[in-house]
């Protein structure tokens, strides 16, 4: 594995848990309450805090981005998120919630000179970026950067994680996996089981009629299980991953970018301790092994 596929994934273990506890911790249940959104669910504040930097964008344009988000589930949300709030006002909900979040887990510590750092180097590998077709980061990319550095680190995490994830997106279609069959031949090596893929929202006949078509090119076998075959693809798939999000490792550099690492584990370690993050992720970094 080429050194900077394998740090790209490196940083996402130890970045992706930074960004992600937005959309799990209470204070951003609370914020999006506060605007007027029903958290009994955790899909109305998720669609509104992750979209808002889009724009008030409709049905099609968000179903585009999301990819592997079934069109109804979809189409249940957005445009209807901006009847209760406007892209301005979750996006300055968001920043709340970021804050208040970090400041409960981290108390004092997130001052630490040792936070500034971190954002200053986080910052500099966001900015490095090029963005075309990357959707997701451009859009967090022209937000403005906030003052304070627990809050710009959050930001710069936020756009490497999108970064990453337009990517990931971007190797799935070129695998020829579309939006259902992705989350399909993801359980199918084991990623997750098939039941934490059920937000997605797609029907069990939708699921099943991906799971043919990937059976009729031999990617599955007759248990739903990857084959061989389907096993190199989905490593195809996440080494075109890597690959697509080691453009801002190589400019920042080795060392800086470990130092980075170093720097965040308070962050990481925080949201673990806090439980904030959901036992069995369908992101697969516990379970899904790097190709070489």
């Amino acid at each position: 594995m080429s050194t900077y596929r394998k740090l790209a994934r490196h940083m996402w273990h130890h970045l992706e848990p930074v960004h992600a506890a937005l959309y799990f911790s209470p204070q951003a249940f609370e914020e999006a309450a506060a605007l007027g959104y029903d958290v009994g669910s955790r899909w109305p504040s998720y669609f509104a805090y992750r979209t808002a930097p889009l724009g008030a964008v409709g049905t099609r344009l968000a179903t585009a981005t999301y990819y592997s988000f079934a069109p109804g589930v979809i189409a249940e949300h957005v445009p209807s998120i901006w009847d209760t709030a406007s892209p301005e006002q979750v996006l300055a909900a968001r920043s709340r919630a970021v804050d208040r979040t970090y400041r409960d887990l981290l108390g004092q510590k997130a001052a630490a000179p040792e936070v500034s750092e971190a954002a200053e180097l986080a910052r500099r590998a966001a900015e490095s970026l090029t963005v075309a077709h990357r959707p997701f980061a451009a859009a967090n990319l022209d937000l403005p950067w906030p003052d304070e550095p627990h809050l710009a680190l959050w930001q710069a995490t936020t756009v490497l994680r999108e970064h990453r994830g337009d990517g990931h997106l971007a190797a799935l279609l070129s695998a020829g996996l579309d939006p259902c069959e992705s989350l399909v031949s993801f359980a199918a090596v084991g990623a997750a089981p098939v039941a934490s893929f059920a937000g997605r929202g797609w029907s069990e006949q939708e699921w099943a009629a991906a799971r043919d078509r990937l059976a009729a090119r031999g990617l599955v076998d007759a248990d739903g299980q990857a084959t061989d075959e389907g096993r190199e693809l989905r490593d195809q798939v996440e080494r075109m991953t890597d690959e697509l999000a080691a453009e801002p490792w190589r400019k920042l550099g080795e060392e800086r970018a470990e130092r980075l690492t170093r720097l965040v584990l308070p962050f990481m370690g925080a949201v673990f301790e806090a439980g904030l993050l959901p036992m069995t992720s369908t992101l697969g970094i516990a379970t899904v092994k790097a190709p070489d």
